[in-house]
């Protein structure tokens, strides 16, 4: 009998060992990760306030050093991290006894609000120009501050919104480039900054970065399943635990979309060092190029590009007397304006990044005199990176793909970009390697929720 209690206890040991993902944080200061958050909160998209209190309710599992504003194209600001921060420290006592009670001292200590206070930082206002870069800014510089302290650890820059503070920062100081980390949300995100996107993946193709531009679906929640740990955790574990849990009610009426999460949620289980093994941020793989087509002129239906893709048109048009980072026409597809600019000699340039499968009619048109109107359409696949898997006919539509492999000692291409695995098993590609973790970790943030009823 005592026989099968151990052989049944080390079968249950062995199974917990493989099915929970959540890696303990030891108190040892070189197993805890440096994180620095880049978030557009308070922008077109309230999910960075749920991934805000995901964070705070989680920050003494690491040693955050930066938490700045990027760009929103809202009414995001370093004050709407502060208001998070304010709410964090009503329910710190809570935290911290809940901490004590069920970890004492291995897990290290929250932050003081003080501490997060001085580490907030108002990065760009609006998306970059052309080139992908423009001033320094509050944000940018703490970056480059954050990446050149003497630390053996790397900096992880978990990035919820555009890129246009990590260019900057990469634009003003290039040596950073080997000292850091990213984790970027891309999908729509790339839509709204994919000129500091091109300049990035253009400059610096041997950074460390993860392009998650589908996979983090597989975290929203669905509204319509209202079990606890789905559109019912607001209800079960939420509702009166704390100031942040009620504060949580305000955004998607408490479901829990947090698009951003999976940034925070790949360094808390496995081994953030390969990317592509299994995490509850998700599963990668390598990424030698990044599909970029050129747009010579009229596009069709039967022009295919794959999701995420870069587009650039660059078309011909009167030539004019125009300062480089001024806008000068506009391209209207999807029932949005983005900014084109002239570069030279007559030649016209605006960039777009589609964020979901569909046919999309574009028009280009400009108030300079003699500047011709463009018009047509374009089928967005769903398969990302994959230019040869999708054909077009037009003729104005070239591959122009962004090489990101470097040589390494041995003569041999290499990459450390990584992006979403081609498994389809969902809807949205990717989405399935973060999907199947979803349960513990809600299970593993509810155990906090009880820390402050």
């Amino acid at each position: 009998m005592k026989y099968r209690f151990i052989r049944v206890l080390g079968v249950v040991v062995a199974l917990a060992g493989c099915l929970n993902m959540r890696a303990a944080m030891a108190s040892d200061d070189n197993a805890r990760h440096r994180i620095l958050v880049s978030s557009d909160i308070g922008g077109t998209d309230p999910d960075d306030n749920q991934s805000m209190i995901h964070l705070l309710m989680y920050a003494n599992e690491f040693d955050i050093e930066g938490l700045v504003s990027s760009p929103s194209f809202g009414e995001g600001s370093k004050e709407e991290i502060s208001r998070m921060v304010a709410m964090y420290a009503r329910d710190l006592p809570k935290l911290e006894c809940g901490l004590k009670s069920e970890h004492g001292d291995s897990r290290g200590a929250y932050p003081s609000p003080e501490y997060l206070a001085s580490i907030t930082k108002q990065g760009r206002k609006g998306a970059a120009p052309l080139c992908g870069y423009g001033e320094s800014t509050e944000g940018s510089d703490w970056i480059v501050k954050c990446a050149r302290k003497e630390d053996s650890r790397p900096l992880w820059v978990l990035v919820w919104g555009a890129l246009e503070d990590v260019a900057q920062a990469l634009h003003d100081a290039p040596d950073i480039a080997d000292k850091i980390r990213v984790y970027w949300i891309g999908g729509p995100n790339k839509k709204w900054g994919c000129n500091a996107y091109s300049y990035i993946a253009r400059n610096f193709p041997s950074l460390w970065f993860i392009e998650n531009n589908a996979s983090y679906r597989g975290f929203i929640g669905r509204s319509s399943d209202g079990s606890m740990y789905q559109g019912g955790f607001w209800k079960t574990f939420m509702k009166d635990a704390g100031v942040m849990g009620n504060d949580f009610i305000n955004y998607y009426g408490g479901n829990v979309k947090m698009g951003d999460t999976p940034s925070l949620l790949y360094l808390m289980s496995g081994d953030a060092d390969t990317p592509d093994s299994d995490h509850w941020g998700g599963k990668f793989e390598p990424m030698s190029s990044s599909s970029c087509y050129a747009v010579t002129g009229q596009l069709c239906a039967a022009d295919t590009v794959p999701c995420y893709s870069l587009m650039e048109w660059r078309l011909e048009g009167p030539v004019v007397d125009v300062a480089a980072d001024s806008v000068c026409f506009t391209l209207t597809v999807d029932k949005q304006q983005w900014a084109g600019y002239h570069i030279g000699d007559g030649v016209y340039m605006v960039r777009y990044a589609p964020k979901a499968p569909a046919v999309l009619p574009y028009v280009i048109a400009s108030e300079i005199e003699g500047f011709p109107v463009h018009e047509g359409c374009f089928t967005v696949g769903e398969k990302w990176n994959s230019e040869n898997q999708y054909g077009f006919s037009s003729g104005n539509l070239v591959p122009m793909s962004i090489d990101l492999s470097v040589v390494n000692e041995s003569g041999n291409k290499t990459t450390s970009w990584w992006t979403d695995v081609q498994d389809y098993t969902t809807s949205w590609q990717g989405s399935a390697t973060i999907s199947k973790w979803r349960q513990d970790i809600m299970e593993d943030w509810s155990k906090r929720f009880k820390w402050l009823k």
